[in-house]
């Protein structure tokens, strides 16, 4: 098989294609056969070091933690799901070397999820990190739900900062399934054109308005979750418009890795601040967003490119290295590699 590998840290010269022999799965894994891997800033980040450091835990990796294909052989144990099922993955480099980048990859059975009929596998490769961070960031809430729905968030108000990125496009479309209210913070007119084709109610543009004073209008008692890309450059803000007990959920450092925040005005509304990692939440909160993202699918949420709020960028296996750079670029939309046809 084709399989895009390194063997030391490094930009994204330090990726090749090689050519490797299929695993065969053990106890409790599967085989896939990858139709569509998806890049995520993780990805790169792992690769260039910000995971392993200068010493890689493997002689060789394959790198991309989700992506999207059928079911090609099952490990001893294995009975949730069998050959020719349709699947989504996720964290499937984590602890392990066998990432989305190459025609087929193993993985242990919780990390392949079965895709719902007529839902494509471009969707598939788009879940993984930006939905499952999606979800748990929105179930943060001290008096909030543990689980998405129909009607679990009805009442609340979501401020998504980021709306046009992958996890800021899953978080409007989750949250708005689940019945928030969702006002979503942006940098242009064609970023509020996306976020409000993924479902956002309100966009807010943080560079020309009086951000905080429009967030307020719009919820006047404030916000109650915020799914916070860049805590360094939105800590005012966020102190400005949070409803009292209301969080903000950090999945990222954008914008550099430390923040000053206002004390009284968090203290004045009980704020909470809640940093999360996919890969450390564990596997309780991992099986419920996965359970959840995958009821969303079969309600026809989280769709992907230009139309639905995220356009999509291809690449070809063979240009991986592309892709990586791509996504380090702030790329707007989704990143997917074209592994091999259906």
């Amino acid at each position: 098989m084709r399989s895009i590998v390194y063997t030391k840290p490094g930009d994204s010269s330090v990726l090749s294609l090689a050519e490797r022999e299929p695993q065969d799965p053990g106890a409790g894994e599967v085989r896939v056969r990858v139709v569509v891997s998806g890049v995520n800033p993780t990805d790169w980040k792992a690769r260039q070091g910000g995971t392993y450091g200068d010493a890689l835990p493997f002689p060789e990796i394959t790198p991309n933690q989700d992506g999207a294909g059928i079911v090609d052989a099952v490990g001893p144990g294995v009975d949730e799901l069998a050959v020719g099922d349709r699947v989504w993955l996720y964290m499937s480099v984590s602890g392990r070397p066998t990432g989305t980048a190459q025609e087929y990859t193993v993985v242990p059975v919780a990390r392949a999820v079965r895709l719902p009929d007529g839902v494509s596998f471009d969707v598939g490769a788009s879940l993984g990190v930006p939905a499952m961070t999606a979800h748990r960031a929105l179930t943060t809430h001290e008096e909030g739900p543990s689980r998405l729905g129909p009607g679990a968030l009805d009442g609340v108000t979501v401020l998504v900062a980021g709306g046009a990125g992958a996890v800021g496009h899953a978080a409007i479309q989750l949250a708005r399934w689940a019945g928030a209210t969702v006002i979503s913070t942006i940098s242009s007119d064609e970023k509020a054109a996306l976020a409000t084709a993924a479902g956002a109610h309100h966009t807010v543009n943080y560079r020309q308005d009086d951000a905080a004073a429009r967030i307020r209008e719009i919820a006047p008692d404030g916000v109650d979750i915020v799914v916070e890309v860049s805590i360094p450059q939105n800590a005012a803000l966020v102190a400005d418009v949070l409803a009292n007990h209301g969080v903000v959920s950090i999945y990222a450092n954008n914008g550099g890795d430390e923040a000053t925040l206002p004390i009284r005005p968090n203290m004045s509304v009980n704020a909470r601040y809640q940093f999360l990692l996919l890969y450390t939440i564990g596997d309780e909160a991992l099986t419920a967003a996965a359970e959840d993202v995958t009821e969303a699918l079969h309600d026809g949420v989280l769709p992907v490119g230009a139309d639905a709020g995220l356009p999509i960028t291809r690449f070809d296996l063979a240009d991986t290295a592309a892709a990586h750079d791509a996504v380090e670029q702030d790329t707007v939309g989704k990143v997917l590699i074209d592994v091999q046809p259906e």
